[in-house]
């Protein structure tokens, strides 16, 4: 055995394995093996001389080779790690995939696979799209002579209309951000994959693979940011790629390599970690998410809210169909505009003012002046990003604490 490692013996797969129960809310029933797999792969503690069950932090930036170029697997830590390695095992095996790769940032994984295209190479993307993507696409894509057309892909005549000759990449992202627009995956990979050689890219950081497993309805590449409910605990900044063609994955790990935008393995533990939490913790959100959904719609200072679990969602029957749950993120219209929004947010007291998502602490946000703060204002309403929009991440906390909170805040309003 390798001093350092080896392959493990652990071998667990999910499609096919017995599902635990039906889900009495009507999604897709989990297959049984998901919260297993989360904490075993690629964890075996033989793969390590120590025996330690607990992947160690493997920080060397170089190895010893046994002669010029001959080696145990690993040369330089840009291009293999250890505790990397373990990460992608697990990670790949959560989407039931063959191949995951990490990246220093979410944005990193977006412009991997970016520069994975050529000059004269489109993009079609989704409208509703999380602010950093669009940027990347619209700022620097373009640098790279790769066009962009965004479409609302819950309209899907308008996305096979507009596909051009030259089209290599699908972007989507469902639910969207921040509005929570669920998106036919497996419909709009139908239409993507009727033109040759177009990679279809499902962006899936607000649900995770616990609750929805885009490989299985069609897409090529599943992308996260490992920052939010992956890791769990708002400590750690990395993205990820996931996808079964060996093609694709040799591409991509080639640009990994190559732009230099791997993780370190210090991130890379803590992902591990945070994946071993990841059933238990999602399906707090699922539960907190919901009692605060349905709070929230039926206050008298609140205009609409959206959310998958709420049969009120226009897209309610098909989250039904294609997830194995909802997550802890709410969008909420408020009566009024950026005055109510403004003493909404300042007057929380568990939820925090913050940027990002995802963690086990709720956290709120105004999509206009945050995330979006950056557009103008007529892109903004023409998104549907108004001022009196709340973006909610829904923690774990005591339920009560969470609907008392936005009880005494709403009263400020």
């Amino acid at each position: 055995m390798n001093s350092c490692w080896s392959r493990p013996s652990v071998k667990l797969t999910g499609p096919n394995q017995k599902l635990l129960s039906v889900d009495e809310d009507g999604f897709r029933a989990q297959p049984r093996g998901f919260a297993t797999k989360a904490i075993h792969v690629g964890q075996d503690p033989e793969q390590w001389s120590c025996m330690a069950v607990v992947p160690p932090i493997l920080m060397s930036s170089t190895y010893k080779q046994h002669a010029p170029n001959e080696h145990n697997g690993f040369k330089y830590g840009r291009l293999r790690n250890p505790t990397r390695d373990v990460l992608e095992r697990c990670l790949a095996s959560l989407d039931n995939a063959k191949f995951g790769l990490t990246f220093s940032t979410g944005l990193g994984a977006v412009t991997a696979l970016i520069t994975m295209l050529e000059s004269g190479d489109h993009i079609v993307a989704e409208r509703d799209l999380y602010g950093g993507s669009c940027t990347s696409f619209t700022k620097i894509a373009s640098k790279m002579n790769v066009s962009v057309d965004f479409v609302d892909f819950t309209d899907l005549d308008k996305v096979e209309e507009i596909v051009k000759p030259n089209t290599k990449l699908f972007w989507v992202e469902s639910p969207t951000n921040p509005l929570l627009k669920v998106v036919d995956i497996e419909a709009v990979c139908k239409i993507a994959h009727k033109f040759p050689e177009v990679v279809v890219v499902v962006d899936n950081t607000f649900l995770s693979p616990y609750f929805q497993r885009p490989l299985e309805l069609g897409a090529d590449i599943v992308m996260y940011s490992l920052s939010k409910y992956m890791n769990g605990h708002s400590d750690v900044v990395m993205g990820a790629a996931i996808m079964n063609d060996e093609t694709l994955y040799q591409k991509l790990q080639f640009l990994q390599n190559a732009t230099g935008i791997v993780p370190s393995p210090f991130d890379c533990y803590l992902v591990n970690r945070g994946l071993k939490t990841l059933a238990l913790r999602m399906e707090r959100h699922r539960t907190n998410a919901l009692a605060v959904a349905k709070f929230l719609e039926s206050h008298p200072k609140v205009e609409r809210v959206l959310h998958p679990g709420l049969p009120s969602h226009p897209q309610h029957e098909l989250s039904k169909k294609q997830t194995y749950g909802h997550s802890g993120m709410v969008a909420v219209f408020l009566k009024g505009g950026l005055e109510e929004a403004s003493a909404f947010l300042q007057s929380l007291q568990v939820f925090t003012l913050a940027e990002s998502l995802g963690g086990v602490e709720s956290l709120a946000g105004s999509p206009s002046r945050m995330t979006f703060g950056s557009f103008a204002p007529e892109e903004r309403a023409a998104l549907g990003i108004v001022d009196g929009l709340i973006r909610l991440s829904v923690g774990v906390e005591d339920i009560d604490d969470l609907v008392e909170d936005l009880e005494q805040a709403l009263e400020k309003v």
